[in-house]
């Protein structure tokens, strides 16, 4: 289930402020952390968060995709989770803007007793003139994006997310 959609238009990027093509994927404006980790308000649930910097071409819209993945102990490496850990390519607007804001809240069958969930979110984003895509870029849940709307405590950010039984 989304977020509350609090997508966060900033305003229009002039065009000495658009982040051009190239640079996209190294702005500070680009990032993905978790927001949300099994709390008392939101148990068994994982939220991710991010920001991606609009390329201030009014013909481009963006769109982000929040995925979950878990640790795998077996094979001591990172796995995508199932159909239900996508969220699919979800609009968040025109690429007009200096940055969009968007999140996606999952949530996860609790582990059995004795056993834990260690997840984290990969976020790939996508600039898109109609159907073409003319930028992508993914990024995995960082720490330290801790004024995040929606976040739970507030301030909270993190790259990992555990989740007991």
């Amino acid at each position: 289930m989304p977020l509350v959609p609090a997508l966060l238009a900033v305003l229009p990027a002039s065009a000495g402020q658009a982040a051009s093509a190239p640079t996209l994927d190294k702005s500070k404006l680009l990032w993905a952390t978790i927001n949300v980790c099994d709390t008392k308000k939101h148990p068994d649930t994982i939220g991710i968060r991010a920001s991606m910097p609009g390329s201030g071409r009014k013909a481009e819209r963006m769109y982000m995709r929040f995925q979950v993945q878990y640790f795998k102990t077996s094979a001591g490496a990172w796995a995508n989770g199932d159909a239900t850990a996508d969220s699919g390519f979800q609009s968040v607007g025109s690429a007009k803007y200096r940055r969009r804001e968007s999140g996606w809240n999952f949530s996860i069958t609790p582990p059995p007793a004795g056993q834990t969930y260690r997840l984290r979110g990969i976020v790939t984003f996508e600039w898109r003139k109609g159907d073409e895509v003319v930028r992508r870029v993914r990024k995995r849940t960082r720490t330290g994006h801790g004024s995040t709307t929606g976040a739970d405590p507030k301030g909270f950010s993190a790259a990992e997310c555990v989740i007991k039984p």
